[in-house]
Protein backbone atom coordinates (compact mmCIF):
# COMPACT_ATOMS: atom_id res chain seq x y z
CA UNK A 1 0.00 0.00 0.00
CA UNK A 2 1.05 3.62 -0.33
CA UNK A 3 1.17 4.82 3.01
CA UNK A 4 -1.57 7.28 3.44
CA UNK A 5 -0.68 10.52 6.03
CA UNK A 6 -3.41 13.04 6.97
CA UNK A 7 -2.72 16.20 5.23
CA UNK A 8 -5.23 18.49 7.55
CA UNK A 9 -7.72 19.22 4.50
CA UNK A 10 -10.90 20.91 5.06
CA UNK A 11 -12.90 18.43 3.32
CA UNK A 12 -13.40 15.26 5.78
CA UNK A 13 -10.81 12.70 5.17
CA UNK A 14 -11.55 11.14 3.85
CA UNK A 15 -7.38 -44.59 -10.16
CA UNK A 16 -4.14 -44.57 -12.59
CA UNK A 17 -6.19 -43.09 -15.20
CA UNK A 18 -8.18 -40.81 -13.34
CA UNK A 19 -4.95 -39.54 -11.62
CA UNK A 20 -3.77 -39.22 -14.92
CA UNK A 21 -6.93 -36.97 -15.92
CA UNK A 22 -6.62 -34.90 -12.96
CA UNK A 23 -2.87 -34.06 -13.70
CA UNK A 24 -4.27 -32.85 -16.79
CA UNK A 25 -7.13 -30.64 -15.88
CA UNK A 26 -4.82 -28.64 -13.49
CA UNK A 27 -4.49 -25.02 -15.05
CA UNK A 28 -0.75 -24.72 -16.72
CA UNK A 29 -0.07 -21.40 -15.24
CA UNK A 30 -0.11 -23.45 -12.35
CA UNK A 31 3.74 -24.65 -13.02
CA UNK A 32 4.70 -21.03 -14.31
CA UNK A 33 7.04 -19.00 -12.70
CA UNK A 34 7.40 -15.08 -12.53
CA UNK A 35 10.32 -14.28 -14.93
CA UNK A 36 12.29 -12.24 -13.04
CA UNK A 37 15.78 -12.38 -12.20
CA UNK A 38 18.68 -10.63 -10.69
CA UNK A 39 20.81 -11.18 -13.95
CA UNK A 40 18.67 -8.83 -15.84
CA UNK A 41 16.07 -10.81 -17.59
CA UNK A 42 12.85 -9.78 -18.76
CA UNK A 43 10.04 -9.40 -16.55
CA UNK A 44 6.75 -11.57 -17.97
CA UNK A 45 3.42 -11.40 -16.67
CA UNK A 46 3.13 -15.61 -16.44
CA UNK A 47 2.41 -16.15 -12.81
CA UNK A 48 -1.12 -16.10 -11.34
CA UNK A 49 0.37 -14.50 -8.17
CA UNK A 50 0.04 -11.11 -6.82
CA UNK A 51 4.02 -10.74 -6.27
CA UNK A 52 3.50 -6.53 -5.69
CA UNK A 53 1.44 -4.19 -5.30
CA UNK A 54 0.82 -3.37 -8.82
CA UNK A 55 1.46 -7.01 -9.80
CA UNK A 56 3.44 -7.71 -12.26
CA UNK A 57 1.56 -5.90 -15.42
CA UNK A 58 1.53 -2.77 -13.47
CA UNK A 59 -2.33 -3.13 -13.58
CA UNK A 60 -4.06 -4.52 -9.96
CA UNK A 61 -5.58 -6.99 -12.34
CA UNK A 62 -5.03 -11.02 -12.35
CA UNK A 63 -5.82 -12.16 -15.49
CA UNK A 64 -5.46 -15.64 -14.49
CA UNK A 65 -7.51 -15.78 -12.00
CA UNK A 66 -10.37 -18.73 -12.98
CA UNK A 67 -11.91 -19.81 -9.99
CA UNK A 68 -13.43 -16.71 -8.33
CA UNK A 69 -15.92 -14.81 -10.63
CA UNK A 70 -19.18 -13.18 -11.20
CA UNK A 71 -21.14 -16.20 -10.27
CA UNK A 72 -19.84 -16.77 -7.12
CA UNK A 73 -18.12 -14.03 -5.17
CA UNK A 74 -21.12 -13.30 -3.43
CA UNK A 75 -20.37 -16.50 -2.05
CA UNK A 76 -16.94 -15.95 0.11
CA UNK A 77 -16.82 -17.58 3.68
CA UNK A 78 -13.94 -16.80 6.05
CA UNK A 79 -11.25 -19.52 5.02
CA UNK A 80 -8.98 -18.14 7.77
CA UNK A 81 -7.80 -15.20 9.62
CA UNK A 82 -4.25 -14.37 11.29
CA UNK A 83 -3.84 -11.08 13.85
CA UNK A 84 -0.84 -8.96 12.89
CA UNK A 85 1.74 -7.81 15.70
CA UNK A 86 1.11 -4.87 17.42
CA UNK A 87 -1.99 -3.89 16.39
CA UNK A 88 -2.35 -1.56 13.28
CA UNK A 89 -1.60 1.95 13.86
CA UNK A 90 1.37 3.94 13.49
CA UNK A 91 1.50 7.15 15.23
CA UNK A 92 -1.36 9.40 13.77
CA UNK A 93 -1.37 7.22 10.34
CA UNK A 94 -2.97 4.06 9.04
CA UNK A 95 0.18 2.29 8.02
CA UNK A 96 -1.75 -0.95 7.06
CA UNK A 97 0.50 -2.82 4.04
CA UNK A 98 -1.04 -5.55 1.10
CA UNK A 99 0.30 -8.88 1.05
CA UNK A 100 2.27 -10.49 -1.23
CA UNK A 101 1.21 -13.97 -2.61
CA UNK A 102 3.78 -16.12 -4.21
CA UNK A 103 4.23 -19.91 -4.43
CA UNK A 104 1.60 -20.59 -1.40
CA UNK A 105 3.03 -18.07 0.44
CA UNK A 106 1.39 -15.09 2.16
CA UNK A 107 4.26 -12.16 3.11
CA UNK A 108 3.22 -9.06 5.07
CA UNK A 109 4.77 -6.61 7.35
CA UNK A 110 3.72 -4.81 10.42
CA UNK A 111 4.36 -2.21 12.32
CA UNK A 112 5.46 -4.79 15.14
CA UNK A 113 8.93 -4.40 12.62
CA UNK A 114 8.28 -7.69 11.98
CA UNK A 115 7.96 -9.50 8.61
CA UNK A 116 5.29 -12.67 8.18
CA UNK A 117 5.14 -15.13 5.95
CA UNK A 118 1.95 -17.35 6.38
CA UNK A 119 0.64 -20.75 4.17
CA UNK A 120 -1.80 -19.55 2.03
CA UNK A 121 -4.01 -22.21 2.63
CA UNK A 122 -3.96 -22.74 6.34
CA UNK A 123 -2.39 -18.73 7.72
CA UNK A 124 -0.29 -20.74 10.05
CA UNK A 125 3.28 -18.31 10.37
CA UNK A 126 5.98 -20.23 7.99
CA UNK A 127 8.55 -17.83 9.71
CA UNK A 128 8.95 -14.40 10.48
CA UNK A 129 12.05 -11.89 10.15
CA UNK A 130 12.50 -8.97 12.77
CA UNK A 131 13.37 -5.84 11.02
CA UNK A 132 13.45 -4.01 14.54
CA UNK A 133 11.56 -1.00 12.71
CA UNK A 134 7.80 -0.89 11.64
CA UNK A 135 7.54 -1.72 8.08
CA UNK A 136 4.89 0.51 6.65
CA UNK A 137 5.27 -0.48 2.82
CA UNK A 138 4.00 -3.81 1.14
CA UNK A 139 6.86 -6.50 0.24
CA UNK A 140 7.43 -7.71 -3.11
CA UNK A 141 8.37 -11.03 -4.28
CA UNK A 142 10.62 -12.11 -7.29
CA UNK A 143 12.92 -15.09 -7.78
CA UNK A 144 12.82 -16.43 -4.13
CA UNK A 145 12.98 -13.57 -2.44
CA UNK A 146 11.61 -10.82 -0.43
CA UNK A 147 12.08 -7.49 -0.67
CA UNK A 148 10.92 -5.00 1.78
CA UNK A 149 11.54 -1.53 3.27
CA UNK A 150 11.35 -0.10 6.66
CA UNK A 151 10.46 2.70 8.83
CA UNK A 152 14.18 2.97 9.80
CA UNK A 153 15.52 3.49 6.32
CA UNK A 154 16.66 0.27 4.98
CA UNK A 155 15.43 -1.93 2.08
CA UNK A 156 16.00 -5.74 2.94
CA UNK A 157 16.10 -8.91 0.83
CA UNK A 158 15.61 -11.81 2.77
CA UNK A 159 15.36 -15.39 1.08
CA UNK A 160 11.56 -16.22 0.84
CA UNK A 161 11.43 -19.70 1.77
CA UNK A 162 13.61 -19.29 5.72
CA UNK A 163 13.44 -15.79 6.31
CA UNK A 164 17.02 -15.54 6.28
CA UNK A 165 18.48 -12.12 5.43
CA UNK A 166 20.27 -11.83 2.07
CA UNK A 167 21.01 -8.16 1.85
CA UNK A 168 20.42 -4.96 2.98
CA UNK A 169 19.99 -1.30 1.34
CA UNK A 170 20.58 1.67 3.55
CA UNK A 171 18.74 5.07 2.51
CA UNK A 172 18.62 6.92 4.84
CA UNK A 173 14.93 7.72 5.67
CA UNK A 174 12.06 5.95 5.77
CA UNK A 175 11.00 3.70 3.01
CA UNK A 176 7.63 4.20 2.85
CA UNK A 177 6.66 2.84 -0.48
CA UNK A 178 6.41 -0.52 -1.56
CA UNK A 179 9.03 -1.60 -4.10
CA UNK A 180 8.50 -2.38 -7.85
CA UNK A 181 10.84 -5.09 -8.96
CA UNK A 182 10.92 -6.03 -13.04
CA UNK A 183 13.94 -7.04 -14.62
CA UNK A 184 16.24 -8.28 -11.75
CA UNK A 185 16.54 -4.28 -10.70
CA UNK A 186 14.22 -3.15 -7.01
CA UNK A 187 12.91 0.05 -7.48
CA UNK A 188 12.02 1.98 -4.24
CA UNK A 189 11.46 5.31 -2.62
CA UNK A 190 11.92 6.59 0.65
CA UNK A 191 10.85 9.74 2.35
CA UNK A 192 12.93 13.24 3.24
CA UNK A 193 11.20 16.14 4.21
CA UNK A 194 14.43 17.69 5.61
CA UNK A 195 16.81 17.61 2.84
CA UNK A 196 16.30 18.79 -0.57
CA UNK A 197 20.06 17.38 -1.68
CA UNK A 198 18.99 13.92 -0.68
CA UNK A 199 17.80 11.71 -3.25
CA UNK A 200 14.55 9.71 -2.61
CA UNK A 201 14.36 7.26 -5.51
CA UNK A 202 16.86 4.17 -5.37
CA UNK A 203 17.14 1.33 -7.87
CA UNK A 204 19.18 -1.70 -6.46
CA UNK A 205 20.56 -5.01 -7.90
CA UNK A 206 17.80 -7.51 -7.24
CA UNK A 207 20.37 -10.36 -6.37
CA UNK A 208 23.24 -7.74 -4.55
CA UNK A 209 21.55 -5.35 -3.05
CA UNK A 210 24.19 -2.79 -5.08
CA UNK A 211 22.76 0.31 -6.13
CA UNK A 212 22.46 0.89 -10.12
CA UNK A 213 21.08 4.53 -9.70
CA UNK A 214 19.39 7.26 -6.93
CA UNK A 215 17.76 10.28 -7.99
CA UNK A 216 14.91 12.54 -7.01
CA UNK A 217 13.75 14.02 -10.33
CA UNK A 218 13.03 17.45 -9.78
CA UNK A 219 12.40 19.80 -6.85
CA UNK A 220 12.98 18.64 -3.05
CA UNK A 221 12.69 14.95 -2.32
CA UNK A 222 10.13 13.30 -0.97
CA UNK A 223 8.03 9.68 -1.76
CA UNK A 224 4.89 7.99 -0.66
CA UNK A 225 4.06 6.45 -3.25
CA UNK A 226 5.15 2.92 -5.11
CA UNK A 227 6.88 3.30 -8.24
CA UNK A 228 5.52 1.19 -11.26
CA UNK A 229 7.95 0.17 -14.10
CA UNK A 230 7.06 -0.66 -17.79
CA UNK A 231 8.33 -0.74 -21.15
CA UNK A 232 11.68 0.86 -20.09
CA UNK A 233 10.65 3.41 -17.82
CA UNK A 234 10.30 3.98 -14.11
CA UNK A 235 6.95 6.70 -13.22
CA UNK A 236 8.66 7.99 -9.84
CA UNK A 237 5.40 9.70 -7.69
CA UNK A 238 7.06 12.54 -5.57
CA UNK A 239 6.71 16.02 -3.86
CA UNK A 240 7.30 18.23 -1.16
CA UNK A 241 4.86 17.55 1.88
CA UNK A 242 5.90 21.11 3.10
CA UNK A 243 5.29 23.74 0.43
CA UNK A 244 2.51 21.26 -1.35
CA UNK A 245 4.99 20.46 -4.50
CA UNK A 246 3.75 17.21 -6.14
CA UNK A 247 4.90 15.86 -9.35
CA UNK A 248 4.96 12.33 -11.42
CA UNK A 249 8.57 11.85 -12.96
CA UNK A 250 9.57 9.23 -15.86
CA UNK A 251 13.28 8.38 -15.76
CA UNK A 252 15.03 5.71 -17.78
CA UNK A 253 14.37 2.76 -15.76
CA UNK A 254 18.08 1.82 -16.80
CA UNK A 255 19.56 4.48 -15.69
CA UNK A 256 17.68 7.20 -14.26
CA UNK A 257 19.87 9.26 -15.77
CA UNK A 258 19.13 12.72 -16.28
CA UNK A 259 16.77 14.40 -17.85
CA UNK A 260 13.83 13.54 -17.08
CA UNK A 261 11.69 12.10 -19.97
CA UNK A 262 9.26 14.04 -18.57
CA UNK A 263 7.19 15.66 -15.67
CA UNK A 264 3.52 16.37 -14.86
CA UNK A 265 2.35 18.42 -12.13
CA UNK A 266 -0.48 17.73 -9.47
CA UNK A 267 -1.62 18.87 -5.92
CA UNK A 268 -0.75 15.77 -4.16
CA UNK A 269 0.17 11.94 -5.01
CA UNK A 270 -0.22 9.29 -2.26
CA UNK A 271 -1.53 7.48 -4.94
CA UNK A 272 0.88 5.38 -7.38
CA UNK A 273 0.37 5.01 -11.46
CA UNK A 274 -1.20 2.11 -13.27
CA UNK A 275 0.01 1.21 -16.71
CA UNK A 276 -1.66 -0.09 -19.47
CA UNK A 277 -1.87 -0.13 -23.05
CA UNK A 278 0.55 3.20 -23.40
CA UNK A 279 -1.11 5.09 -20.84
CA UNK A 280 -0.72 5.91 -17.32
CA UNK A 281 -3.61 6.26 -14.76
CA UNK A 282 -2.90 8.12 -11.32
CA UNK A 283 -5.20 9.28 -8.43
CA UNK A 284 -4.62 13.05 -7.15
CA UNK A 285 -5.00 15.06 -3.68
CA UNK A 286 -6.92 17.33 -5.71
CA UNK A 287 -9.93 14.97 -6.16
CA UNK A 288 -8.99 14.23 -9.99
CA UNK A 289 -7.73 10.71 -11.70
CA UNK A 290 -5.39 11.68 -14.65
CA UNK A 291 -4.57 9.74 -17.42
CA UNK A 292 -1.29 10.53 -19.37
CA UNK A 293 0.21 9.52 -22.34
CA UNK A 294 2.86 6.77 -20.89
CA UNK A 295 5.80 8.43 -23.22
CA UNK A 296 5.00 12.04 -23.14
CA UNK A 297 3.09 12.67 -20.12
CA UNK A 298 0.34 14.60 -22.29
CA UNK A 299 -2.78 14.75 -20.54
CA UNK A 300 -4.83 12.38 -21.98
CA UNK A 301 -8.29 13.07 -19.74
CA UNK A 302 -8.89 13.94 -16.32
CA UNK A 303 -12.14 12.56 -14.07
CA UNK A 304 -13.06 14.60 -10.77
CA UNK A 305 -14.29 13.08 -7.93
CA UNK A 306 -15.82 14.20 -4.89
CA UNK A 307 -12.77 13.81 -2.84
CA UNK A 308 -9.31 12.81 -2.31
CA UNK A 309 -7.77 9.89 -4.73
CA UNK A 310 -5.38 8.49 -2.55
CA UNK A 311 -6.04 5.00 -3.40
CA UNK A 312 -4.34 3.73 -7.02
CA UNK A 313 -6.07 2.45 -10.08
CA UNK A 314 -6.53 -0.86 -11.41
CA UNK A 315 -7.17 -1.07 -15.04
CA UNK A 316 -8.66 -4.33 -16.70
CA UNK A 317 -10.31 -4.42 -20.05
CA UNK A 318 -9.89 -0.88 -21.01
CA UNK A 319 -11.26 -0.04 -17.90
CA UNK A 320 -9.99 2.13 -15.29
CA UNK A 321 -11.36 1.02 -11.68
CA UNK A 322 -10.33 3.60 -8.38
CA UNK A 323 -11.96 4.61 -5.55
CA UNK A 324 -12.44 8.22 -3.51
CA UNK A 325 -12.93 9.62 -0.18
CA UNK A 326 -16.32 10.23 -1.29
CA UNK A 327 -17.57 7.02 -0.54
CA UNK A 328 -17.63 5.55 -4.31
CA UNK A 329 -15.94 3.27 -6.32
CA UNK A 330 -15.33 4.77 -9.82
CA UNK A 331 -15.29 2.73 -13.21
CA UNK A 332 -14.18 4.65 -15.83
CA UNK A 333 -13.28 4.42 -19.68
CA UNK A 334 -9.82 3.76 -20.03
CA UNK A 335 -10.07 6.18 -23.50
CA UNK A 336 -12.07 8.68 -22.60
CA UNK A 337 -12.35 9.03 -18.98
CA UNK A 338 -16.43 8.87 -19.29
CA UNK A 339 -17.94 7.38 -16.11
CA UNK A 340 -19.15 4.15 -16.63
CA UNK A 341 -20.24 3.43 -13.32
CA UNK A 342 -20.30 4.18 -9.55
CA UNK A 343 -20.58 2.21 -6.35
CA UNK A 344 -21.47 3.99 -2.96
CA UNK A 345 -19.91 2.70 -0.13
CA UNK A 346 -20.60 3.73 3.68
CA UNK A 347 -17.54 5.50 3.65
CA UNK A 348 -14.38 6.96 2.64
CA UNK A 349 -12.66 4.68 0.13
CA UNK A 350 -8.62 5.23 0.76
CA UNK A 351 -7.48 1.51 -0.56
CA UNK A 352 -6.78 0.59 -3.99
CA UNK A 353 -9.30 -2.15 -6.00
CA UNK A 354 -8.20 -5.78 -6.77
CA UNK A 355 -9.82 -7.07 -10.06
CA UNK A 356 -10.03 -10.43 -11.57
CA UNK A 357 -12.55 -12.53 -13.80
CA UNK A 358 -14.95 -9.80 -13.81
CA UNK A 359 -15.12 -8.52 -10.32
CA UNK A 360 -13.86 -5.46 -8.07
CA UNK A 361 -12.69 -6.12 -4.56
CA UNK A 362 -12.18 -3.21 -2.58
CA UNK A 363 -12.19 -2.03 1.34
CA UNK A 364 -14.14 0.77 2.57
CA UNK A 365 -13.54 2.36 5.99
CA UNK A 366 -17.23 1.57 6.50
CA UNK A 367 -15.67 -1.68 7.38
CA UNK A 368 -16.32 -3.99 4.58
CA UNK A 369 -14.51 -5.52 1.84
CA UNK A 370 -16.53 -5.37 -1.33
CA UNK A 371 -17.29 -7.55 -4.67
CA UNK A 372 -18.65 -5.65 -6.94
CA UNK A 373 -19.46 -6.27 -10.53
CA UNK A 374 -16.80 -5.01 -13.06
CA UNK A 375 -19.11 -4.19 -15.76
CA UNK A 376 -22.32 -2.99 -14.18
CA UNK A 377 -21.13 -2.24 -10.55
CA UNK A 378 -23.30 -4.19 -8.64
CA UNK A 379 -22.69 -5.16 -5.70
CA UNK A 380 -22.46 -8.96 -5.34
CA UNK A 381 -21.17 -9.56 -1.68
CA UNK A 382 -19.73 -7.46 1.31
CA UNK A 383 -17.97 -9.08 3.95
CA UNK A 384 -16.96 -7.38 7.57
CA UNK A 385 -12.93 -6.94 7.89
CA UNK A 386 -12.99 -3.68 9.88
CA UNK A 387 -11.47 -0.60 8.62
CA UNK A 388 -9.88 -1.14 5.56
CA UNK A 389 -7.00 1.16 4.57
CA UNK A 390 -4.50 -1.90 2.83
CA UNK A 391 -6.04 -3.18 -0.42
CA UNK A 392 -6.84 -7.00 -1.15
CA UNK A 393 -5.06 -8.86 -3.44
CA UNK A 394 -6.94 -12.12 -5.36
CA UNK A 395 -4.92 -15.15 -5.89
CA UNK A 396 -6.09 -18.75 -6.98
CA UNK A 397 -9.50 -18.42 -5.55
CA UNK A 398 -8.38 -16.32 -2.51
CA UNK A 399 -9.07 -12.68 -1.70
CA UNK A 400 -6.60 -12.17 1.28
CA UNK A 401 -7.40 -8.32 2.90
CA UNK A 402 -6.57 -6.97 6.05
CA UNK A 403 -8.33 -4.58 8.30
CA UNK A 404 -8.76 -3.52 12.32
CA UNK A 405 -11.28 -4.63 14.22
CA UNK A 406 -13.16 -2.06 16.36
CA UNK A 407 -10.58 -3.20 19.12
CA UNK A 408 -7.80 -1.61 17.08
CA UNK A 409 -6.74 -4.80 16.42
CA UNK A 410 -5.14 -6.05 13.30
CA UNK A 411 -5.74 -9.25 10.49
CA UNK A 412 -4.96 -10.71 7.61
CA UNK A 413 -7.73 -12.30 6.27
CA UNK A 414 -8.71 -15.05 3.53
CA UNK A 415 -11.75 -15.17 2.06
CA UNK A 416 -12.87 -18.11 -0.41
CA UNK A 417 -15.30 -20.58 -1.54
CA UNK A 418 -16.09 -24.66 -1.63
CA UNK A 419 -13.57 -26.90 0.24
CA UNK A 420 -9.46 -26.52 -0.27
CA UNK A 421 -8.65 -30.48 -0.03
CA UNK A 422 -5.01 -31.07 1.34
CA UNK A 423 -3.98 -34.41 0.08
CA UNK A 424 -0.95 -36.17 1.83
CA UNK A 425 0.62 -39.66 1.28
CA UNK A 426 2.66 -41.30 3.95
CA UNK A 427 4.26 -44.42 4.15
CA UNK A 428 4.78 -46.55 7.12
CA UNK A 429 8.77 -46.54 6.23
CA UNK A 430 10.99 -44.88 4.15
CA UNK A 431 13.14 -48.36 3.67
CA UNK A 432 11.64 -51.60 3.19
CA UNK A 433 12.69 -55.02 1.91
CA UNK A 434 11.22 -58.09 -0.28
CA UNK A 435 8.38 -59.83 1.87
CA UNK A 436 7.70 -56.44 4.10
CA UNK A 437 4.15 -55.54 4.59
CA UNK A 438 4.23 -52.01 3.73
CA UNK A 439 1.11 -49.40 4.62
CA UNK A 440 0.53 -45.98 3.22
CA UNK A 441 -1.65 -43.49 4.87
CA UNK A 442 -3.75 -40.85 2.94
CA UNK A 443 -5.25 -38.13 5.15
CA UNK A 444 -7.03 -36.11 3.19
CA UNK A 445 -7.53 -32.70 5.45
CA UNK A 446 -10.52 -30.38 3.92
CA UNK A 447 -9.37 -26.70 4.83
CA UNK A 448 -12.48 -25.10 4.56
CA UNK A 449 -14.35 -22.81 4.32
CA UNK A 450 -16.86 -24.64 3.37
CA UNK A 451 -18.17 -28.53 3.84
CA UNK A 452 -16.51 -31.14 1.39
CA UNK A 453 -19.10 -33.54 0.17
CA UNK A 454 -18.57 -37.33 -0.87
CA UNK A 455 -14.83 -36.43 -1.11
CA UNK A 456 -13.22 -39.47 -3.50
CA UNK A 457 -9.50 -40.44 -3.04
CA UNK A 458 -8.15 -42.25 -6.49
CA UNK A 459 -4.75 -44.47 -6.26
CA UNK A 460 -3.32 -47.64 -7.00
CA UNK A 461 -1.48 -50.72 -5.11
CA UNK A 462 2.34 -49.30 -6.55
CA UNK A 463 4.38 -51.18 -9.14
CA UNK A 464 6.56 -53.55 -6.89
CA UNK A 465 3.56 -54.54 -4.52
CA UNK A 466 0.63 -56.45 -4.31
CA UNK A 467 -2.66 -55.53 -2.13
CA UNK A 468 -3.25 -57.14 1.53
CA UNK A 469 -5.85 -54.56 2.80
CA UNK A 470 -7.43 -51.59 2.94
CA UNK A 471 -9.22 -49.57 6.37
CA UNK A 472 -10.62 -45.89 6.89
CA UNK A 473 -10.99 -43.96 9.27
CA UNK A 474 -11.89 -40.54 9.94
CA UNK A 475 -15.40 -38.66 9.81
CA UNK A 476 -18.49 -40.39 10.03
CA UNK A 477 -19.30 -42.20 7.03
CA UNK A 478 -16.07 -43.59 6.29
CA UNK A 479 -16.62 -44.44 3.34
CA UNK A 480 -16.26 -47.55 0.75
CA UNK A 481 -13.44 -48.66 -1.21
CA UNK A 482 -12.73 -50.48 -4.60
CA UNK A 483 -9.82 -52.32 -4.82
CA UNK A 484 -7.67 -55.13 -6.19
CA UNK A 485 -8.29 -58.79 -4.89
CA UNK A 486 -6.07 -60.22 -2.77
CA UNK A 487 -2.73 -60.13 -3.43
CA UNK A 488 -3.60 -58.28 -7.04
CA UNK A 489 -2.72 -55.27 -8.60
CA UNK A 490 -4.58 -52.35 -10.01
CA UNK A 491 -6.26 -49.05 -8.72
CA UNK A 492 -7.77 -48.20 -5.48
CA UNK A 493 -10.57 -45.69 -5.49
CA UNK A 494 -12.62 -44.84 -1.92
CA UNK A 495 -15.61 -42.88 -1.37
CA UNK A 496 -16.11 -40.95 1.75
CA UNK A 497 -19.90 -41.15 1.96
CA UNK A 498 -20.65 -37.74 3.97
CA UNK A 499 -19.67 -34.39 4.18
CA UNK A 500 -16.43 -33.47 5.67
CA UNK A 501 -16.84 -29.80 8.52
CA UNK A 502 -14.25 -28.10 8.04
CA UNK A 503 -10.54 -28.69 9.80
CA UNK A 504 -11.16 -32.58 9.99
CA UNK A 505 -9.24 -35.11 8.23
CA UNK A 506 -10.67 -38.80 6.29
CA UNK A 507 -7.82 -40.97 6.00
CA UNK A 508 -7.55 -44.25 3.97
CA UNK A 509 -4.81 -46.75 4.85
CA UNK A 510 -3.74 -49.15 2.51
CA UNK A 511 -1.24 -52.17 2.93
CA UNK A 512 0.49 -53.51 -0.03
CA UNK A 513 3.23 -56.56 -0.03
CA UNK A 514 6.08 -55.76 -1.06
CA UNK A 515 7.42 -57.91 -4.52
CA UNK A 516 10.11 -55.70 -5.78
CA UNK A 517 14.19 -56.71 -5.55
CA UNK A 518 16.59 -54.75 -3.24
CA UNK A 519 17.72 -52.05 -5.51
CA UNK A 520 14.56 -50.51 -6.60
CA UNK A 521 12.22 -47.73 -5.83
CA UNK A 522 8.40 -48.17 -5.23
CA UNK A 523 6.40 -44.79 -6.20
CA UNK A 524 3.18 -44.19 -5.04
CA UNK A 525 0.60 -41.69 -6.17
CA UNK A 526 -2.60 -39.91 -5.40
CA UNK A 527 -5.29 -37.77 -6.46
CA UNK A 528 -8.05 -36.48 -4.28
CA UNK A 529 -11.25 -34.68 -5.36
CA UNK A 530 -14.83 -34.02 -3.59
CA UNK A 531 -18.51 -32.99 -5.51
CA UNK A 532 -17.72 -29.29 -3.68
CA UNK A 533 -16.17 -26.67 -5.64
CA UNK A 534 -12.05 -26.45 -4.67
CA UNK A 535 -10.70 -23.52 -4.96
CA UNK A 536 -7.14 -24.97 -4.80
CA UNK A 537 -6.35 -28.23 -7.10
CA UNK A 538 -2.51 -27.50 -6.48
CA UNK A 539 -2.67 -29.61 -3.04
CA UNK A 540 -4.97 -32.49 -4.16
CA UNK A 541 -2.37 -34.40 -5.34
CA UNK A 542 0.42 -36.06 -3.43
CA UNK A 543 3.63 -38.88 -4.12
CA UNK A 544 5.74 -40.80 -2.00
CA UNK A 545 8.93 -42.91 -2.85
CA UNK A 546 9.91 -45.93 -0.84
CA UNK A 547 13.37 -47.70 -1.40
CA UNK A 548 13.69 -51.47 -1.40
CA UNK A 549 16.62 -52.57 0.31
Amino acid sequence: MNRFVSQGRNKQFAVTNIVSMMLAIVPLWLVMAVAVSANGQTSTDTSPDWTQYHRNNMQRWNPYETVLGVNNAGNLKLKWKSPLGGGSRLRDDYADTEPAVANGVVYFGSIDGNLYALNASTGAKLWSYAIGNPIIASPAVASGVVFVGSDGGTVYALNANTGSKLWSYATGFPVATAPAVANGVVYVGSEDNENSTRDDFFALNAGTGVLIWSGSGVGPPTSFSAPAVANGVAYLPAGDVLDRTFWLTAVNAGTGAPPALWNFPSFGYFSSPAVASGSLFIGSEDDNVYALNASTGDLLWTYTTGNTVTGSPAVANGVVYVGSADDNVYALNASTGAKLWSFTTGNQVISSPAVANGVVYINSTDGNLYALNAGTGAKLGSYVIGTGYASPVVVGGVVYARGNSTSEEGYVYAFSIGADLFLRVQPSSMTVQQGDLLTYAFPVWNLGPSNADFEVLNTQVPAGTVFDYIRISGTPGLGTCTTPPYLGTGAVVCHENASMAPNTTWTVRLTVKVTAAAGATITENAATIADTPDPNMANNMATATVKVQ
